[in-house]
């Protein structure tokens, strides 16, 4: 039996930091995981830069609140848990992800947790494990099942690499350019269909 695991953002809905470094003018935080490699390094820049501009949870949340899945991500979602069982395993967190889950039907999502203070600033960031992803998977084949894995960041490489399948999905050139071997898509019905290949 097989289990899709996704990435969340940058494969079902744009990116939350991106999306609110736009909305508040904050280039800084416009950086991911599509640009630095280590996590914490990428956390702690973003918790300082909301330290001196005095923005908390609120104002986070209050942009994704405004923010809809990728055009086509739901009914790709809807489609692929027809064939398959899917885990969307992301380093956001469950306080950004909830609304989020709700647009696209209340998929199962493995995340992190933020540390906030009873002020609402965001003072550190819990980890359910380093290198979630790629534990995630290896938990799932441990007890028996196949894995399927996408994603378009730096964070999705073991998991993708650890799978018995595993695509890049809409990741920037440097990492298509640097993973010759992983096959790249663009579209939604492009890894729909490669992903059916691997299970039917």
């Amino acid at each position: 039996m097989y289990i899709t695991c996704l990435d969340l953002e940058g494969v079902l809905v744009p990116e939350i930091w991106i999306a609110f470094a736009e909305e508040r003018g904050i280039p800084e935080l416009r950086l991911t995981t599509r640009d630095i490699s280590d996590y914490d390094i990428l956390m702690k820049k973003r918790l300082d830069i909301l330290a001196q501009h005095n923005l908390g949870l609120q104002e986070i949340q209050n942009t994704i609140s405004a923010i809809d899945p990728l055009p086509g991500a739901k009914e790709f979602l809807d489609q692929l848990r027809q064939i398959t069982q899917v885990i969307i395993l992301s380093d956001t967190f469950t306080q950004f992800a909830a609304p989020l889950m709700k647009k696209l039907g209340m998929p199962t999502i493995f995340c992190n947790e933020l540390i906030v203070s009873p002020e609402g600033k965001i003072t550190d960031y819990k980890l359910r494990q380093a290198n979630g992803k790629y534990h995630a998977v290896k938990a799932l084949q441990s007890i028996g099942f196949n894995t399927i894995a996408s994603g378009d960041s730096f964070n999705d490489l073991a998991m993708i690499q650890a799978s018995q399948a595993g695509f890049l999905f809409r990741a920037p050139e440097h990492i298509i350019k640097d993973n010759p071997q992983v096959q790249a898509f663009t579209e939604y019905d492009d890894l729909l269909a490669a992903i059916k290949k691997v299970v039917l």
